[in-house]
């Protein structure tokens, strides 16, 4: 049996052991580091200690890298603490620049001169300008969600067409009263949408216009859109196309025998993979620009740059021509490939061949 004297000397050398191998594990994590491994910056004295009781050095390496990660993640979160920190301060600041500047009477008077300008335009509209249809009557192919969305958009569409120089005569056709639509609307508007500068019907548009002047647009249809037609009367379906069936609005024109017309997306635009579908108020805008400008360049900046790569430079026929060109070069390139394989495989056949 040890003294209790033996127990306090052999403690007292166990330290100075346990210290110096603390301090050499530290060195060799330093030497890891400056080699270019994962090795966290921060390392306690029990982490150390568990480093250095694993059993193997690729154990230990394991051990690092997850210390290495957790404290990136840690300071990933940090970052990103302080960034939302600050842009809540640069909220706080915006809100009370913009309350300073709504307090001033000037602002007040041009806010309201403006308003007045953007009525008398759509006033306007309602008498000279050229209608847009909204076609209403895909409520029961929407969840009340999507059916919110839908109006959301329409609501940012008629605000678009009251600020735009020249607005079109927005209809809202086959709309029906206590549907989903209208309290989706009564909730937006409120007080304000029985003084709206639109006309709403529950009648259908082919009842309301001629069907000669009709045109129904819609991403499913065969026939591109080459121009704008001034004396022509576009439709537009009211629904969120992620919900909806593909061809449910080109079945609806083909059946109520009126003309389609999708727009030019794939002629001016390097499309990405996905379904060619505008949002409502995107359309409105494109619509405007053409109707101002007929510039489909133009009028096509407000499809999202998520959904293309860039304008096309050049014709569709001179792209696929080089296209073309390109995959005949490669299968020549295979056939001679093939050839030279063969020839060293069957040397006398090749030349019987040849001959």
């Amino acid at each position: 049996m040890k003294s209790g004297l033996q127990e306090e000397v052999s403690e007292t050398v166990s330290e100075p052991q346990e210290l110096s191998s603390l301090a050499g594990a530290r060195e060799t994590l330093e030497m890891w580091r400056l080699a270019g491994k994962l090795v966290p910056e921060n390392v306690s004295e029990e982490q150390l200690k568990t480093f250095m009781e694993c059993p193997s050095k690729s154990a230990k390496k394991k051990y690092l890298k997850y210390l290495y990660l957790k404290e990136l993640h840690k300071k990933n979160d940090k970052r990103k603490m302080e960034e939302k920190r600050e842009r809540r301060l640069e909220a706080q600041e915006q809100t009370s620049k913009t309350d300073e500047i709504k307090k001033s009477p000037f602002l007040s008077l041009w806010t309201s001169t403006m308003d007045k300008a953007y009525n008398w335009r759509a006033a306007q509209s309602m008498i000279f300008g050229q209608p847009l249809v909204f076609d209403m009557s895909y409520e029961k192919d929407m969840s009340v969600r999507e059916v919110a969305n839908t109006v959301k958009q329409l609501v940012q569409s008629e605000g678009c067409n009251r600020r735009a120089v020249d607005p079109f005569h927005i209809h809202f056709c086959n709309f029906k009263d206590d549907s989903l639509y209208h309290r989706e609307f009564l909730k937006h508007y409120k007080e304000a949408w029985g003084r709206l500068l639109i006309t709403v019907t529950e009648q259908c548009y082919t009842e309301v216009f001629p069907k000669d002047k009709l045109i129904y647009l819609t991403a499913d249809s065969p026939k591109v859109m080459k121009t704008f037609d001034h004396d022509k009367i576009y439709i537009v379906g009211s629904m969120v196309d992620k919900s909806i069936k593909t061809g449910v609005s080109l079945a609806r024109a083909k059946r109520l025998g009126l003309e389609t017309a999708a727009l030019p997306l794939d002629k001016y635009l390097l499309w990405n993979t996905g379904a060619k579908n505008l949002t409502l108020d995107q359309m409105m805008q494109i619509l405007l620009t053409l109707k101002d400008t007929a510039d489909w360049k133009k009028a096509l900046e407000f499809v999202p740059k998520r959904k293309y790569c860039g304008f096309v430079s050049k014709p569709v026929s001179e792209l696929k021509k080089t296209l073309d060109l390109v995959n005949t070069l490669k299968l020549g390139k295979r056939r001679e490939e093939v050839q030279k394989q063969f020839a060293k495989n069957y040397p006398k056949k090749y030349k019987l061949k040849q001959k």
